[in-house]
């Protein structure tokens, strides 16, 4: 390669790196959580059939609800209805889970970390 394209390339791989950077910039925090089959179940009693709800229905019963799993930490960004709402919102957008977290909710009872950020928040499988 010659040396113009070794500095090009170089320049890219560096703007490329300084921008994953800055799209992590806003994030405020996350948190940890078991995706038990309490959280399967809407508060009501009837079977929840998304990720994003669970995931929701999670942090309702860690802050309404008081019915926490042993493997759940605590956040300051989902103690309101309003919130929690705005969260489901949240997880329904493109990129938010993957298709095979999503599964592994559904489907199971994963421990999950949430990665909260200004307007958005990413979920990942821990343990399956």
């Amino acid at each position: 390669m010659t040396k113009s394209k070794t500095v090009t390339v170089a320049a890219l791989l560096l703007a490329s790196l300084l921008g994953a950077g800055a799209a992590h910039a806003d994030m405020l925090g996350s948190y940890v959580a078991r995706i038990s089959d309490r959280d399967h179940q809407a508060s009501d009693g009837y079977a929840l059939d998304s990720a994003a709800q669970m995931v929701r229905q999670d942090r309702a019963n860690w802050h309404k609800f008081h019915r926490r799993d042993s493997d759940d930490e605590g956040d300051d960004w989902f103690t309101t209805n309003d919130d929690r709402a705005n969260l489901q919102r949240m997880l329904e957008r493109p990129g938010a889970m993957s298709s095979s977290t999503k599964r592994a909710i559904v489907n199971g009872e994963p421990l999950i970390q949430v990665d909260v950020y200004e307007n958005s928040v990413r979920v990942s499988i821990l343990e399956n």
